[in-house]
């Protein structure tokens, strides 16, 4: 399966953001877009709530399928996120990506079956690159990788899901503690899954 560019109008929306701009590029356009303050995903572990306000631009991701999606932001304010979202329903998803917490950028995965785990590690010297999270679709399982500009792939999670279930992926981003977070989304491809873990 060749590698293919998803249109920024093939996505539906999870929950819409408060603005969203196409910007003409060089090769396929780049998406602007701003989070609303409070809004998150997350579900009941440790916080004892339920977040289901993410912005997450998602279209169909079948088994043996694979997404990449590529971003900037200028992460400065606690818990901004932006990454990929995969979704089945309200309390079976992943996200995927970078989030800023404690002064900190952090690259890791929200893995959620009804009850949310997370994942973190610190990637400060991320901060100013251009960052690609890929998830490929296995039969029983999604695996996430991830590097900074044109670096080496990363293995951030192998996560179990339901390969029966009928799925969608692709770019999201959150802002629990303020408005103004603009992530800069400058690419979303669609391309045959990874076949090996190493």
């Amino acid at each position: 399966m060749p590698e293919s560019d998803i249109s920024w109008s093939h996505g539906t929306w999870t929950h819409s953001p408060a603005a969203q701009t196409v910007i003409p590029a060089a090769g396929a356009s780049h998406l602007d877009v701003s989070a609303r303050e409070g809004s998150d995903a997350w579900r009941h572990t440790a916080y004892d709530f339920v977040h289901d306000t993410e912005h997450a631009l998602v279209a169909p991701l079948a088994v043996g399928e694979a997404m990449e999606v590529s971003f900037r932001a200028p992460w400065d304010g606690q818990f901004d996120q932006a990454g990929v979202f995969v979704r089945i329903d309200d309390e079976h998803w992943i996200k995927a990506g970078i989030e800023y917490a404690d002064g900190h950028l952090g690259l890791g995965a929200v893995v959620t079956a009804i009850r949310s785990d997370w994942s973190v590690g610190w990637v400060d010297d991320w901060n100013d690159s251009e960052i690609t999270i890929r998830v490929s679709r296995w039969a029983d399982a999604v695996i996430v990788r991830a590097r900074a500009d044109d670096g080496d792939w990363r293995l951030v999670r192998v996560a179990p899901f339901d390969g029966d279930a009928a799925a969608s992926a692709g770019p999201f981003l959150a802002a629990p503690t303020r408005d103004g977070l603009v992530v800069r989304f400058t690419r979303w491809t669609r391309s045959a899954a990874d076949t090996d873990l190493h």
